[in-house]
């Protein structure tokens, strides 16, 4: 099979990853939960984790490193922890369902949301921020790559901004956190949220959030966290504020390994990789006659190309792709509804090809020769 559905899921991960998973199912216990070495190991082994974690972003607490099963439980923790009825919060057209729909809830509980929209290319109108961030907004959040387009956002302008007027910037780092280099605090975000089974190559059922210092989260889970057990409430403490229950200690041993990974192969490397590998297929299918690829592909941006050819479903170019040649695309909406609408392509879909450190020249030769025969060319 030909994966070309990195920005889903890494699917080609480091043997390190497995083997890392498959030591810490015979070796850890409960982090937290006891005093055995198989418990110190755990609780070892999540500490690292964290500390590596914080590393990767350069950002100085790993303790308040927080970790979830995914990005999307890591934005709902931020999103219901910081707004309350009556608050204002700026949103995009970019942002994910995992954003979109805590807000739309959150909206019908007194809320007041805003979005920033996106053009024909998907780029958004910094002006319209401008107007719609006051010193009135709570939070801005955003995400730091379409996941539709790749287009990138610029976000040391973003939380600028949203600094200005005293607004908290969470930023949805899904589609960048280990494929693009990122330092929370150069880009000023006040709250990173991450996955572990994308761009950092870990497991799925793993990810978090980064809340940086000063800024304070209601808890949006309560239970057991193995210390201050005669507390009536969630302890007040980063991280266990926000992880209540039992730790993926399995998991996070995985993304542990895979973060030592990418420091070892260097993000720099990584990303360079990738854009060679984007910009390879682009040049390889943007002339292809009825074939229409959406974004911005100026400058950085993530490894994403999403196309449509002619007014064929993309369900039908994504399934013939698989069917014919074993290519895995993503096609429909991408749970990116507001982007499709920016974009025209809310009838039909688009197809995206996103591409991964080990994907390869030839992959990219079998893809375009596919499209170029869907296409009649």
């Amino acid at each position: 099979m030909i994966y070309f559905n990195c920005a889903a899921t890494a699917f080609q991960r480091p043997p390190c990853v497995a083997e890392a998973v498959l030591q810490a199912m015979s070796g850890f216990g409960n982090s937290s939960r006891g005093s055995a070495e198989a418990e110190l190991d755990a609780a070892r082994g999540i500490y690292g984790a964290r500390a590596a974690i914080a590393e990767l972003f350069h950002f100085p607490h790993p303790e308040r490193v927080v970790f979830t099963a995914n990005v999307t439980e890591a934005l709902n923790i931020a999103l219901f922890g910081l707004l309350s009825p009556g608050d204002h919060v700026v949103a995009t057209d970019w942002d994910h369902n995992s954003v979109l729909r805590p807000l739309y809830f959150l909206e019908k509980q007194g809320v007041r949301v805003e979005f920033l929209g996106a053009d024909l290319r998907g780029d958004l109108n910094f002006d319209e921020a401008e107007e719609k961030i006051t010193d009135g907004t709570r939070v801005v959040v955003c995400t730091h790559a379409s996941n539709l387009t790749g287009n990138l956002l610029d976000v040391r302008k973003m939380s600028e901004l949203a600094h200005r007027h005293g607004a908290l910037l969470i930023l949805d780092a899904a589609q960048t956190a280990g494929s693009i280099p990122l330092s929370m605090p150069e880009l000023g975000a006040d709250v990173l949220c991450f996955t572990g089974h994308k761009g950092l190559m870990g497991p799925q059922g793993t990810g978090g959030l980064l809340v940086g210092e000063g800024v304070e989260i209601r808890p949006f889970l309560y239970g057991g966290t193995g210390v201050q057990s005669y507390l009536e409430t969630q302890p007040e403490e980063y991280p266990v504020r926000l992880e209540a229950g039992t730790l993926n200690g399995h998991g996070i041993a995985g993304l542990s390994a895979a973060v030592g990974f990418l420091k070892s192969t260097g993000i720099d490397r990584i990303h360079r990789r990738e854009m060679a590998l984007m910009r390879g297929f682009l040049d390889r299918v943007r002339e292809i006659p009825g074939v229409r690829v959406y974004g911005n592909f100026a400058g950085d941006r993530a490894a994403i190309v999403t196309l449509n050819v002619g007014d064929l479903p993309s369900a039908e170019v994504s399934d013939y792709l698989f069917a014919e040649y074993g290519i895995a695309t993503r096609a429909g909406a991408h749970c990116a509804p507001r982007m499709h609408r920016a974009l025209g392509t809310e009838k039909t879909g688009a197809v995206r090809f996103s591409f991964g450190y080990f994907n390869t020249e030839e992959e990219l030769d079998t893809a375009a020769e596919a499209l170029r025969r869907m296409a009649g060319a």
